[in-house]
């Protein structure tokens, strides 16, 4: 069953595949993000993410308090941390983790945030439509979005 027009607990994601679409176009439209969660381990979401990134030529800035740098780029340790503000973000970490993540970009007044299969959180989706972020969670993948292609793992 396709998850969009599903009511995922309190919160509504897209009504249909075009609105979803348009967020998705939206959520791309601009530029910087950042990936919360990048891992320098190659076989993990939060590293093929940023991969797709980098491989569409896009500007992009690891998050992860526990690595110094991601794919050889410096990594933050926060959003606060980055050197500007990011138009989006992607977030793939646990849920606990997500929702110290989106208050900290609600804080920040970050508009477009993309939760990563795994790391939804209904109180966090709730406080970034609360907000009038452009969320986009329970189901799509940015790697499909990307067309990532993992041929350099």
């Amino acid at each position: 069953m396709s998850p969009h027009g599903e009511n995922c607990g309190s919160y509504q994601i897209a009504e249909s595949d075009m609105e979803l679409q348009q967020q998705i176009e939206q959520f791309l439209e601009g530029a910087p993000h950042a990936v919360i969660g990048a891992s320098d381990d190659r076989s993990k979401y939060g590293n093929k993410v940023l991969r797709a990134y980098l491989q569409a030529g896009r500007a992009v800035y690891p998050v992860n308090p526990n690595a110094k740098t991601v794919e050889g780029m410096k990594t933050y340790a926060h959003l606060r941390d980055l050197p500007q503000l990011v138009y989006g973000i992607s977030i793939i970490t646990p849920p606990k983790v997500t929702e110290r993540v989106i208050a900290e970009a609600v804080e920040l007044g970050i508009q477009h945030i993309w939760l990563q299969p795994g790391a939804e959180n209904e109180a966090a989706i709730l406080q970034a439509t609360a907000s009038g972020a452009n969320v986009i969670a329970a189901g799509p993948c940015l790697l499909v979005a990307l067309r990532f292609r993992d041929t350099d793992t």
